[in-house]
Formats: C-alpha cells, structure tokens, sequence
C-alpha cells in the first residue's frame, strides 16, 4: 500500500496543508499544497550527471497556470493553454530568485523545478503556494540545498500587518509584500504599496520574516517524517571540483598583482565601462599567454588547468574589487559609497509621440515613450486569477546593443517582463484615476545603454514622460539600486549600483518612491540574508538617493502639463439614461458606425451609460457630441427652444424643437393656435408658415407623452427680460 505523508500548519489564520508520496511520485521530490481551495502541484527533478563545460548553475523553474484551476475553457483557436502568461512568469521569478543562491558553488547538474496551478480561489492566490510548494519538494530531492526557504505575503490596513491576506484585504491594503527566506534571514522581496514610510515596509519584511521561520521549521519537520517513511532518499553529498593548489598559488602570484596594478591604472584615469572592460579583458589574455607560454608542460598534461587559470584570475579580480570598496571606502569609478552617478534629464524628444523622455545617470540610458488612448485601448486580462482589463501597461525592452552586443532580437524575456512589472507597480500609487483623467497610458522604456538598474532608469524616465503626455500624476516617482559588500562582519552599501557592482557584490535592492514614501521595491541577496541593521541602512540610504534624484527629475519637469500633445486623442465622456443606448448605436449598429464615418472618432458605450468619444482633430470631437446630444436630449419644461415649423394645420403648428439626426425624428411638439401670439389669432398661416424659425417655450408633456409648446409665453418672458 502506497504510503502517503499530509502534514497541516496554520498561516494568516487559515490552513495550509502538504502532501506527498500520492502525485508525481518519480520525481526526486513532489509536494501537494493546498491553502483554502488553492491546490498547487510542485516537483523537483535533478539530473543524474553535472554538465560538462559551463560556468553557470542550470536552474530551470516553470509554472503551469492551467485554465481548468478556475474553471476555464482557455481563448482563442486552440482551446489549450500555451506559452506562459505573465504572472505565470513573474511567479517563476519569485522561486528562482530567493533558491538560487542557495546551491554550493560550482554545483552544475541541471534541476528543474515545476509548480503547476490545479485548482484556485480569489482568497489565496497561487504565487505564494507556489513558492513553499517549490521549496519543499527541492527539499526532498537529492539536491544539495542549502535550504529550505518559505514565502509569505504581507499586507498593511490601518496600522495592522496581515499575513496573507485575502481578496477584499488585499483591495485596501497600502502593501502588497511577498518576501522569502530561509530561518536565519530575508533572501528575496517584491512589493508594490500605496506611498508608504520606510518604517512601514521594512517593519512588513520583519513581520513577514518572523512567519517564515515557521513555516521553514515545518517543511524540515516534513522532510524529516517523509524520510523516515521511505519517501525521500539521501542528499547528494557534492563535492567541489578537485584543483591543483600548487598550481593556483602559482597562478596567483602572478594575476594579483597584475590586477591591483590595473585597478590603480583604472582610478588614475578614470576609466568608463568600456575601457575598463577591455583593458580587463585585454590583461587577462596577455597573463595567460605570459603564464602558459612558460609552463607548456602544464597545459598538454592538464588541459583543465586553463579554465581552472580563468577561474582564478575572475576570483581576485572579484576580491580585489571588493577589498577596494571595504578597505578604501572608494568604487571603480572613483564615487564615494553614497554618491550618485551624474544625472541628465530630458523631456520632448520626439515630436509625433504623445510624451518622450530621455534618463541618463553614468552609463545607463533609458529612453521613455507615453501612448495615450481612449478606453478600447485596455489590456485585456484573462488568466487563471481574473478576468478584467488594465488602464495602465509599462513594458521594458532591453536591445543587444544596450551593452555592446550583437545577437538576435527574440521576443521579451522573463527579464524583460519581471523589469516592466517592477516599473509599472512603481508608478501605479500615483496615477490619477478614471473619472479625473479618461484616458489608456501605455508606457515603452527602451534601454539605450546599460551599465546597472535600468529597471530604475525607466521608473524616473516613465515618470518624466507620463508628466510630458500631461498625465496629471500625484507625485513624481524615482527609483534607485542599492548594493552590498560583505566580508565577515565588515559591511558597505552601496548607492545606485552599476553593472559591475551588482554582479560582483551581494545585493540588488531597488527601491522606488515619492518624496512622501515608498511605491515599489525589490530585493535580492546572493549569500546566505541580511539582517535587520543592513536593511534599515538600505533603505534610509535609499531615500537619500531617491531624493537627490528626484531633485534633478524636478528642475526639468514637476507636475503634468495642462495641455496634452496636439497628436494625442482628445477624450470627452457624455453620461446619457442607459435606456438611450439603444438610440445611439441604432438597429444593428447603424446610428453609430454612421457618427464614426461622418466624424471620424472612435466611440464606445459602457452598459451604465457613459459615451466616451474620442478624436485627435477637436472639430471632429465636437461634431460628434453634437449628434450624441442630439440623440439623446430630452426636452425641458419651461426652457425655450428655437424651433423649425414642420407642420401647419388650422388648430395649430408642429415644431422640431430638438433636429432630427440622419433621417430620425426630432423632437417636435403643438403649438396650439392660442398659443402662437399675444393677442388673438384668426388663422395660423397670419403668424407662421412651414420651414419658419420661431422661439417657443415647452410647458407640458401630457399623460400621452405629447409635447406643448407655447410661442406666446416664449413672447411674454423675452419682453419681461428686456423691461427689466
């Protein structure tokens, strides 16, 4: 009989629950979860041999949002689910990022790990489960996980932190914080909030933290029960590839001080990125030729020796960077650890787009182009978790030549969309909202050159262009990325890190705000966490950068422009009684395809009502509203029209007072032959004949809907207001 181990812990006041041993049982570790009515199906698969000439760890994580979770029947033609959506992708960040770091080094057979969505709720969404669920069957597998790590989300209403909170939570909360890590600290952070002081947030990350260590202890008491009943077998006992010690300590002798001279050259004349890299680049070609030209014996013997020699000469080249930044207090482009790379801002670089923007701080330059559209425009959103649409896209793009590369344009990759997430909940806390500004944004943050955090780059830049459209934010947004060195006890952080830094260092932690407080932030750490110190320096140096660069952000552009571009849609919006619509689009749709080819706008009609016409000629736009208003006036009683005599009969005259439109019937009504003068009238044709223009005065609908007219009271009242 097939045993099967379940195992239940209490989280944000409700029931999350693990299983294994029934599914996927030939994975090396397999793990159900299920929190509410969310089922979540993670696995760990590693391969049985390392491969062979690499210098990265193969992580490979997937997930698998299925359409039958929510009861679904996915769109289109094929009626099958097929690349990964969005948020299945940023959901596969969130595992790898806070995993990743912890595998020893070296370590390069391949693992992959698939968390695939069963079943789901709006109460408990799938991310979270996804991570824990990932964790443990990693855990479970043969893997040398230093691990496991956990997730939870963490929310802030009215001055309390809730742990995963549900749906209507989540609609209200100021913060929306996903964090994870293993029991001895924070590894990975992604938030999105509603401007909040750094207090808050990192009081979030330590709440969320306390969390984690229990659910970190309740995945190895469910590591250690599975073994016990035979179902996880041993971890992999790795051990790093043997080297030559003799042969480093030779190779050693002479690339250190070769590099510390080369990293004075760089500091003397202030090289950039590009010449560093090559004057780097070029002296680890001339060692090698220096040292295998004297040791040839070495090199037919051991062929290895020559990657074990690259190896060494990247290891002191990374510690002698960081020795320069922890001894010296100084980074390679000779900045102090708090100073910010120089900054230019522009705005208006493009003259047919809606709102333009160009960020340059150091090397990294981000070009940030606004859309403006009408309503039609929205994204429409169909995935597991909801059904919708969104008013607001930001999407990041990161060419080869943004680093001196040539290599194919593909589409966007998960870099790509985690970058353009991060950039679009950045600004989300500050847009205006729909009844103040009736407009689709769409923001494009090309990445022109990239020496570090263009993800922050398109943040200011975005911010600089939505204010060039003349969309009127709250606040301004900038963003900045933090660095760590750590050696031992001795700690730097590093303000607006470059490429170098971040790929040499501990830390990337971005954080965005306004002046008042914080809109969105990520974090992750390459070795084993941070602690509560770090974190606290991080983010109060993180405002003091924030700061300095929204200062330049604002001598060039402050608030929204009052005027939008002259080649942006204008947008009015006519809230009309819902049982008008029917007139406005006509029998099959005629009346309003006709007011689109006559006018030239676009058009669309909520349910409730609402007309949003749109043009970027005003004339157009005005023509448009016109014939709506036409369409569906209703007539006042006691307002006086101008009228058109339609009909004469010997009781009286039918008046148009409100024109028919494209062959319909106005609005018209008696105007009985009492009614036509001030003194009395023998026949109608003395005062009024067809096609006349006359002034009358609407007195009465009666209980047949027949309008009355009055031209006689329209007469009275134009005489009392000239006596007056």
């Amino acid at each position: 009989m097939t045993q099967v181990l379940r195992k239940s812990i209490e989280v944000g006041g409700r029931t999350f629950t693990m299983e294994t041993g029934k599914m996927a049982k030939l994975a090396d570790g397999s793990v159900l979860g299920a929190y509410g009515d969310t089922v979540v199906l993670g696995t760990a698969t590693v391969s049985k041999a390392p491969r062979e000439c690499i210098d990265f760890f193969p992580l490979t994580v997937d997930v698998e949002e299925k359409m039958y979770a929510a009861g679904k029947i996915p769109g289109g033609f094929i009626k099958r689910e097929t690349r990964p959506g969005e948020r299945a992708i940023l959901t596969a960040r969130l595992i790898d990022r806070p995993i990743r770091p912890l595998f020893p080094e070296g370590y390069k057979s391949d693992i992959q790990l698939v968390a695939t969505v069963l079943s789901i709720e709006p109460d408990n969404e799938a991310d979270i489960i996804a991570i824990n669920c990932a964790s443990a069957a990693l855990h479970l597998s043969r893997a040398p996980f230093m691990g496991p790590i956990a997730a939870v989300r963490v929310g802030y209403i009215d001055g309390q932190y809730i742990i995963n909170p549900n749906e209507e939570q989540r609609e209200v909360s100021t913060v929306n914080l996903t964090v994870a890590g293993t029991k001895e600290a924070v590894m990975m952070v992604e938030a999105g909030a509603k401007i909040v002081p750094e207090t808050v947030m990192m009081e979030c990350i330590l709440k969320g933290h306390d969390e984690i260590k229990k659910l970190v202890q309740f995945i190895e008491d469910f590591r250690e029960e599975a073994s016990t009943m035979g179902l996880c077998g041993e971890k992999i006992d790795f051990k790093p590839e043997e080297k030559d010690e003799v042969f480093l300590n030779q190779a050693a002798l002479l690339i250190k001080p070769a590099i510390d001279e080369c990293i004075e050259y760089i500091l003397e004349k202030d090289l950039r990125k590009e010449k560093r890299d090559e004057h780097l680049g070029s002296l680890k070609e001339a060692l090698i030729e220096t040292f295998f030209e004297d040791k040839a014996q070495i090199m037919e013997e051991k062929p290895i020796v020559m990657k074990w020699f690259k190896e060494q000469f990247d290891a002191l080249e990374k510690e002698a960077f960081r020795n320069l930044i922890l001894d010296r207090k100084i980074r390679i482009d000779n900045r102090k650890l708090t100073e910010v790379r120089p900054i230019t801002c522009e705005v208006d670089l493009l003259p047919r787009t809606h709102g333009s923007a160009l960020f340059t701080r150091g090397e990294t330059q981000i070009l940030s182009v606004t859309t403006l559209g009408p309503n039609r425009d929205e994204q429409m959103v169909d995935d597991i978790n909801l059904s919708g649409s969104k008013r607001y896209m930001h999407q990041y793009n990161f060419p080869p030549y943004s680093v001196g590369e040539a290599k194919p344009m593909r589409g966007p990759g998960r870099r790509e969309i985690g970058h353009g997430n991060l950039a679009e909940r950045a600004l989300l806390a500050v847009l205006p909202s729909q009844e103040d500004f009736p407009y689709v944004m769409r923001v494009v943050s090309e990445a022109l050159s990239s020496n570090g955090s263009t993800s922050m780059g398109s943040v200011c830049g975005s911010s600089l262009s939505l204010m060039a459209a003349g969309v009127p934010l709250k606040s301004p947004v900038s963003g900045i990325a933090m660095g760590l060195i750590k050696r031992g006890n001795d700690i730097a952080v590093l303000t607006d890190i470059q490429g170098m830094e971040d790929h040499l260092g501990d830390m990337d932690f971005k954080v965005t705000g306004t002046e008042e407080g914080i809109t969105a932030l990520q974090m992750d750490i390459k070795i084993a966490g941070i602690n509560r110190e770090i974190l606290e320096q991080a983010l109060n140096q993180a405002k003091d950068g924030r700061m300095h660069i929204m200062g330049i952000m604002n001598e060039t552009i402050k608030a929204g422009r009052n005027e939008l571009s002259d080649y942006a849609p204008k947008i009015i919006t006519i809230q009309v009684h819902p049982d008008k619509i029917r007139e406005i689009i006509g029998p099959g749709g005629k009346m309003i395809k006709k007011i689109i080819e006559d006018t030239g706008v676009g058009m669309n009609i909520t349910d409730d009502g609402i007309v949003e016409i749109s043009a970027v000629d005003r004339d157009s736009l005005k023509k448009a509203k016109e014939i709506v208003e036409k369409i569906t006036s209703q007539v006042e009683i006691g307002k006086i029209y101008k009228g058109k005599v339609m009909r004469v009969t010997d009781f009286g005259a039918f008046i148009e007072v409100i024109e028919g439109v494209y062959g319909s019937f106005g609005k018209e009504g008696l105007v009985h032959i009492s009614q036509l003068d001030t003194k009395r009238v023998n026949k109608v044709e003395d005062i009024v004949k067809e096609g006349d223009q006359i002034l009358v005065k609407a007195t009465e609908i009666d209980h047949l809907g027949r309008l009355k007219l009055s031209r006689k009271e329209a007469l009275l009242d134009e005489q009392k207001s000239k006596d007056s």
